[in-house]
């Protein structure tokens, strides 16, 4: 069995909604290649589909269990179902040391059965074709997890979204729908509210992506900066958080299944530790004087002043350190900045003592967002 929510299609239940815009055998849960003139179709290699008759059989005989505080259109798996299964294994792979303690209680199929939902479903697949006709057949499209609370998922499901990123994540990157990718479940689980009976809520949701755009901590773009790109991300080699902003995300999102499930109340020990297990800096980084120096032999000497009165600023504290980190960003680029602390990090042993630039492992082409003191 494949274990990859993106080497396996899950078929939404609208592929078998009977309307004139009903969805193409091969197309449901994945992306077709071709644009909406084409008459066939292809799975793309971001999304893919188990077999819409294993789905629907086992779906089918579950349709019975539903969780009423959702929505009438949510349709309860059952374990040993191959989508049950495949989404299960995808999300709790994901947690890393939090795996151990987290129980998934169930798992819910949209049947997308409303007229409006329906329509949803319709507007999504329009915007699909038009995103892969815009950049030559590739739109990007993958599954994402959200978090959101019972009450909100039942709005959701039966409204569309309705409220921007910023009320779990403090408009950190701008107003719109933060997601996470489906193989980096913990950004989203961080921020899944606890229902009355201990429960969290994620949902899982195709979202089309198209051509996305760094984003900077502390920004407050709402839409594209220009008409080339379609959605935000806080990395452009490994995105931790997709950013659909709030014009886009009742045509660029489309909520599939949610999973319910039980986790320790505190997240924060499992978190910090699987991130950074030893307290040391695993990851490419530079003593910030040293960083300066460097830059000093590239850059204008006004610009190295200001970068040297931003870093007194910080061990003032007048700003904070993600502050500092995206105003020596905006000064020297990410190219550069990438090039100076990989050339740096094979050279000098590590000095725990010294002010550090330091970059997370898994972004070693990308700059971070933190400093070690």
């Amino acid at each position: 069995m494949a274990d990859s929510v993106e080497q396996c299609v899950l078929i939404p239940a609208a592929q078998r909604a009977e309307n004139n815009g009903r969805l193409s055998e091969n197309g449901g849960g994945g992306v077709s290649s071709q644009e909406s003139s084409s008459s066939t179709s292809a799975s793309s290699d971001c999304e893919s589909g188990v077999s819409g008759s294993s789905a629907s059989a086992h779906s089918s005989s579950a349709a019975p269990a539903r969780f009423s505080s959702f929505s009438d259109q949510m349709i309860r798996l059952s374990a040993g179902d191959k989508v049950h299964d495949l989404i299960e294994g995808r999300f709790m792979s994901g947690l890393g040391r939090l795996a151990d303690r987290t129980t998934v209680v169930a798992i819910h199929k949209n049947g997308h059965s409303g007229t409006m939902s329906q329509a949803r479903a319709q507007a999504f697949q329009v915007y699909l074709h038009a995103t892969l006709k815009k950049h030559g057949g590739d739109a990007n499209a993958k599954y994402a997890w959200c978090a959101a609370s019972t009450e909100d998922i039942a709005k959701i499901l039966t409204y569309g979204f309705g409220h921007c990123g910023s009320t779990d994540n403090n408009g950190l990157y701008g107003s719109g729908i933060y997601l996470s990718p489906d193989d980096h479940p913990l950004e989203s689980v961080r921020h899944a509210p606890i229902d009355r009976k201990g429960v969290r809520h994620l949902l899982l949701c195709r979202v089309i992506l198209g051509k996305s755009e760094l984003v900077l901590p502390g920004s407050e773009q709402y839409h594209p900066s220009s008409e080339e790109f379609d959605s935000g991300v806080d990395s452009l080699t490994c995105p931790k958080k997709y950013i659909v902003w709030s014009t886009h995300m009742n045509t660029h999102i489309l909520p599939e299944y949610v999973v319910s499930f039980q986790a320790p109340c505190c997240l924060r020990g499992f978190i910090e530790v699987r991130s950074n297990p030893t307290g040391k800096p695993a990851s490419p980084w530079m003593p910030f004087p040293l960083l300066i120096s460097e830059l000093s032999k590239i850059l204008p000497a006004i610009t190295i002043r200001s970068i040297s009165e931003h870093h007194n600023d910080y061990k003032e504290k007048k700003i904070s350190r993600q502050e500092l980190i995206w105003k020596v960003r905006q000064f020297t680029g990410d190219k550069l900045l990438i090039m100076i602390i990989k050339s740096f990090r094979n050279k000098v042993p590590i000095i725990l003592s010294d002010p550090a630039i330091v970059f997370p492992r898994n972004e070693l082409r990308s700059p971070c967002n933190y400093y070690r003191n």
